[in-house]
């Protein structure tokens, strides 16, 4: 049985650390996946401006469960060097932040060519950087990502199984669905690799992101079957709700119907607390 830790991208709520420092207490949560900070994004910022964040962070009882960084999204036929570069920095930041966990991706496949073409180079790629941030302790996790080598499970079960022990793996209900894969059996084949959980939810038929335990993610049954792994395990909230500047003034003249259908909020706290309420329920339900 697995001992569920809930963290969330709390920058989806808006503003800047200590806002979302506000707003993850607000709603009962203990961690954070950082990425977006006050000096920008988590991967840019420098090892003085990664001390401030951990300084404020500790101050305030927050811990951190990943960084959630932008390396491996950019383009196979893009150049690497500079990208890796800047990696090594994250490695550091991760040190510094004090968690054992990085976010990363598998690199753009060109639109229109097949992913194989790109395999070797992928694969080159990506032992670069678990190679170097295990040096330091610290995992590679891989997410799944639409229009990356590691978009659908088989290429995910294939990137896992071949750096087994050398990179971990995120599971995205959400990003699964918008390249039109079945959730389950997906969660089936991945189980043994996976290190922690995105809770974000999706509708197969438009891949509209929706609070979860709305869409076709299964998100109970995920949860579920996540907890029959043993020990501490993230499930990290990613909202992706829908802000609609509009919506309040269209709820006062009574005209918001068809918005609030598609589950739209006035603002990004307001999603995120509907994140967060939609998480717990899900929650409650799959361990009851």
């Amino acid at each position: 049985m697995a001992h569920f830790i809930l963290s969330a991208f709390a920058d989806e709520a808006g503003g800047g650390l200590l806002n979302q420092i506000d707003a993850l207490k607000a709603n009962g949560l203990t961690h954070i996946e950082l990425r977006g900070v006050d000096d920008g994004n988590i991967s840019d910022i420098t090892a003085e401006q990664a001390k401030n964040v951990k300084k404020i962070l500790d101050e305030n009882g927050i811990g951190v469960s990943a960084i959630g960084s932008r390396f491996g999204k950019i383009g196979i036929t893009d150049k690497f060097e500079p990208h890796f570069d800047e990696f090594k920095r994250c490695v550091e930041t991760a040190c510094i932040i004090g968690t054992k966990n990085i976010r990363m991706f598998s690199f753009y496949i060109p639109e229109g060519e097949k992913a194989e073409t790109y395999r070797d180079e992928v694969f080159e790629r990506l032992d670069k950087m678990a190679d170097y941030s295990l040096k330091s302790g610290i995992w590679c996790c891989h997410e799944n990502e639409k229009g990356i080598y590691g978009d659908v499970d088989g290429r995910c079960l294939e990137i896992l199984t071949a750096f087994e022990g050398k990179i971990k793996g995120i599971f995205d209900p959400a990003n699964f669905i918008q390249c039109h894969v079945e959730i389950l059996p997906a969660y089936e084949k991945l189980k043994n690799y996976i290190e922690y959980m995105h809770i974000k939810d999706c509708r197969m038929a438009d891949g509209f992101v929706v609070p979860c335990g709305n869409g076709d993610a299964h998100i109970v049954e995920l949860i579920r079957r996540f907890n029959e792994k043993d020990g501490d395990r993230f499930l990290t909230l990613e909202p992706h709700l829908k802000v609609f500047d509009g919506l309040a003034s269209l709820e006062q003249n009574g005209g918001a119907d068809s918005v609030k259908e598609d589950f739209s909020y006035p603002t990004n706290r307001d999603a995120f607390n509907a994140a967060c309420n939609a998480l717990k329920t899900v929650l409650a339900e799959a361990l009851a």
